[in-house]
């Protein structure tokens, strides 16, 4: 009597959707290869604070009328505490609960570039704010400054909205921490940000603190490879969960929008005062309302507002440089860059 051997079938691996539960720790078979692309993308695009030159700088701002030193004072407040806002929602909740090593791979290197940011503005109120009291009053302008006071606790709104979930067990769960992930790309990091390269820029288009235009572009790089990671990572979720995104959550999404061009509104107010030549609060407020609508379309939303761009100096800022910069070697940075990324109408 002869025995036939059973064979073994190999052990397959149960599919989990990104947002599902857990620590998932294997590379291979890879779930999320595009992930790992955009992470390898980041690491060659590496720059340094030590790079970049402000001391050509201090002339211009010697120059300043007072107008102008209250603007570019506030613009730095806000960069002083503006990344290390978003490098804590993206420890407390984005590496928690996007379970794909892949993508746990980018938001690690997400964080460096956060930290670097974080180093970069230090270095500009250190050397912008010579004055020891006006430089702890700029750190400290959460509290002290009304219109970042008022930015700051719409980003922690949004952090607390989920920073009490262990797991994303339901779907309500995962419709909270979407809209948190949607709040820093589109709002924050997607609209607070660029209305502060906005300013940036229009003093660059008058030749104005070229040493800060040059550390804001390399900023911006990482910034745009930040949202479009995010709005990727949505985009994924909507592929394997299509049934978030409901009626209700377009909703949530829009009203969060517009609370958002709000809040940049007080901050243009604070900053322009009662107008400066080529930047009123006018132009500011269709600005802001063309770039959320810009952010809206590229999550698969109808228009809000309706703007066009009123800055000429927005739409000429070294457009094809940016666009091209992900497809060749860029001499300021310590190594080549490769890969792509989507800079549609960010503006």
């Amino acid at each position: 009597m002869t025995s036939t051997a059973i064979p073994v079938q190999p052990a397959t691996r149960t599919r989990q959707a990104l947002l599902d539960p857990g620590l998932d720790l294997t590379l291979r078979p890879m779930r999320y290869p595009d992930f790992y692309e955009r992470y390898r993308a980041a690491i060659r695009n590496t720059w340094t604070v030590e790079e970049v030159d402000l001391a050509n700088d201090l002339p211009d701002l010697a120059t300043f009328t007072p107008e102008e030193r209250h603007l570019i004072n506030r613009l730095v407040a806000f960069f002083a505490t503006g990344d290390t806002i978003v490098a804590n929602n993206l420890v407390l909740n984005l590496y928690k609960h996007i379970n794909a090593p892949e993508a746990r791979l980018y938001l690690s290197r997400q964080l460096f570039e956060e930290a670097v940011h974080v180093q970069f503005y230090l270095t500009l109120l250190d050397t912008y704010l010579p004055d020891e009291e006006e430089r702890a009053q700029a750190f400290d302008a959460v509290e002290n400054i009304p219109s970042i006071a008022n930015k700051a606790q719409f980003c922690f709104k949004w952090i607390d909205s989920v920073h009490d979930l262990p797991s994303l067990e339901t779907a309500d769960h995962r419709r909270r921490f979407l809209l948190n992930l949607i709040c820093f790309a589109a709002c924050i990091e997607g609209l607070f940000f660029y209305g502060a390269f906005a300013y940036v820029y229009w003093l660059r288009s008058r030749g104005l603190l070229d040493g800060l235009a040059a550390g804001t572009n390399w900023v911006f790089r990482d910034e745009s490879m930040h949202m479009d990671f995010a709005f990727s990572v949505v985009d994924t979720v909507r592929a394997e969960e299509p049934s978030l995104f409901d009626a209700d959550m377009e909703k949530a999404v829009v009203a969060m929008m517009e609370e958002a061009v709000e809040a940049e509104l007080q901050f243009a107010a604070d900053l322009c005062g009662d107008g400066l030549a080529g930047m009123t609060l006018a132009d500011m407020r269709e600005y802001l309302q063309y770039v959320a609508d810009q952010r809206l379309a590229r999550l698969g939303m109808g228009a809000r507002f309706g703007s066009s761009n009123p800055f000429p100096f927005m739409a000429l800022q070294d457009v094809q440089e940016l666009a091209n910069f992900f497809e060749r070697r860029v001499t300021a940075y310590q190594v080549a860059v490769g890969g792509t990324v989507s800079l549609d109408e960010d503006f």
